[in-house]
């Protein structure tokens, strides 16, 4: 699987041989995927989508509309079989370490902070699906869900096409930023993960 800039620019490069109808597929197809196998390096082809735009080889307009078609096709799937699926499942589990009650919880917090959660979910490696399932669980309306995922994209892809424009002739450092971001962000949403299970465990032992 290409994971770096220069990779996904040559496998474009090749098809766009068979004509731009192909490129933008591709580009749909990555994105797509990214939310669903969280390894996938969508940002990376977003860069190079941008980068490609500012060297006039694609249309800003189309490939904006792809990116987020094929981004919020596969948020909004999610978001569905949390919705479907999801909800009933855990409850009628109830979880020790994810129960009933920690799903009324939930509800009340995705209410209260849902449009903010989903204004920066496109900012947070690793939980743009898990969000998207939560959200689901919760019963987030639907229109909202969408909305605000798709102004999500639309700031994080209008940052990623602005640095694209800027460092059109060396996308790795755009690449490189966005990867030392996500590895931040990542490694903090696993302790606050690591956190609230240590917290979990702790208050179920007092209560035993």
């Amino acid at each position: 699987m290409p994971d770096n800039a220069h990779e996904i620019n040559q496998i474009l490069d090749q098809v766009f041989v068979y004509g731009q109808f192909w490129v933008y597929l591709v580009i749909f197809a990555a994105c797509f995927t990214e939310n669903l196998f969280s390894p996938f390096p969508g940002d990376t082809f977003i860069i190079v989508s941008g980068g490609l735009v500012a060297l006039g080889r694609l249309d800003m307009t189309i490939s904006l509309l792809v990116i987020i078609s094929g981004g919020m096709g596969s948020v909004m799937f999610m978001y569905y079989l949390g919705r479907r699926f999801g909800r009933d499942f855990f409850i009628r589990k109830n979880y020790r370490y994810f129960s009933a009650s920690d799903i009324e919880r939930m509800d009340l917090r995705f209410r209260r902070w849902g449009a903010w959660i989903l204004i920066f979910s496109r900012f947070f490696v690793g939980m743009r699906a898990v969000l998207a399932v939560v959200a689901g669980i919760s019963r987030y309306p639907a229109e909202k869900m969408f909305v605000f995922s798709t102004v999500s994209y639309l700031i994080f892809c209008g940052l990623l096409y602005f640095a694209a424009f800027k460092l059109v002739e060396n996308l790795e450092t755009i690449e490189y930023y966005i990867r030392t971001y996500n590895t931040i962000v990542l490694s903090l949403l696993i302790l606050i993960v690591i956190v609230w299970i240590v917290r979990k465990i702790s208050a179920r032992r007092k209560a035993s």
